[in-house]
């Protein structure tokens, strides 16, 4: 395709499909591998292959709700909804890097948007690279409200639970507790996400006293975790034998987990912004949040 930044040019918007797969995954790469490469930083998917299996998750899953941005009949760029829970997450949007500046990605971000609307989801969520200042400012005149800082971190396995702390994997008898649990710290649940992830068999739990008092659906960028104190955390984090993709999210506002995990050599790969929109509730307990929130 010509490089066509700043022509007036028509652009269709249409639901993602299974054939979809190949443009959007090449694509997904490019865009957020260009964007990285622009501010000195790694890129969050480290092959083309990477990214096109998660787009193919994606087009597939009967609850995420996707859109295709095409110019003249060739796919430019694709956006996503979660909506397997009360909230719904948006991500990845991406658009082709050879057509910036055509206003692409607002389109893709409202559709997504009315879509949300449409459904009557309590609130939206997202997470933005924070040195991605562009995305920034076109998801808050979008209506979204930055929350709070996160750190994406990496490293080596921990393998070090606080006394007193057991971890094991979940089954899906645990889902009600780690509903209540899930409940405790953001006021809703996130049940579809659970229990995706107990049947894939990423999902873990944390037992404390002879009771579940936290569980992760895994331990990476994709993932998210809550538990009752920062020990529940601690023991999901140290249990971990990888942290999947870029790395687990941590807010920086909790400053004791955040400093336990860079003691155990977990270093900062980016720090990314958490953006809502409709219903929030500050959290209680610890957490940490996936890429999508």
């Amino acid at each position: 395709m010509a490089d066509l930044q700043g022509a007036q040019i028509p652009v269709t918007l249409r639901p993602g499909r299974p054939t979809d797969t190949s443009a959007c995954g090449r694509i997904c790469y490019e865009a957020f591998e260009a964007v990285a490469r622009q501010h000195n930083f790694a890129p969050d998917f480290p092959s083309v292959d990477v990214a096109t299996g998660l787009i193919t998750m994606l087009l597939s899953h009967p609850r995420f709700f996707s859109v295709v941005a095409e110019v003249g009949g060739e796919v430019v760029g694709s956006n996503f909804l979660d909506e397997r829970s009360l909230i719904a997450g948006v991500g990845p949007i991406t658009v082709d890097p050879k057509v910036q500046n055509l206003k692409i990605g607002r389109r893709l971000m409202q559709a997504v948007l009315d879509r949300a609307a449409e459904q009557r989801f309590a609130g939206v969520r997202l997470l933005q690279s924070a040195y991605h200042s562009r995305s920034l400012a076109l998801y808050a005149t979008l209506g979204f409200l930055p929350r709070e800082s996160i750190a994406c971190m990496q490293g080596s396995a921990i393998g070090v639970l606080p006394a007193g702390y057991y971890v094991r994997r979940a089954v899906e008898a645990d889902l009600e507790v780690c509903n209540r649990v899930c409940k405790f710290v953001h006021g809703h649940d996130r049940a579809g996400e659970t229990l995706d992830a107990i049947k894939l068999g990423t999902a873990i739990v944390v037992e404390h006293e002879g009771r579940v008092t936290g569980y992760a659906t895994d331990l990476g960028f994709l993932a998210h975790a809550v538990g009752e104190t920062n020990r529940d955390l601690m023991a999901l984090i140290g249990a971990a034998s990888v942290f999947a993709g870029p790395g687990i999210l941590v807010p920086l506002r909790n400053g004791a987990l955040f400093q336990w995990c860079l003691g155990h050599g977990l270093r900062v790969v980016q720090v990314m912004t958490l953006m809502t929109m409709g219903l929030y509730n500050e959290p209680a307990g610890a957490y940490l949040p996936s890429v999508l929130y």
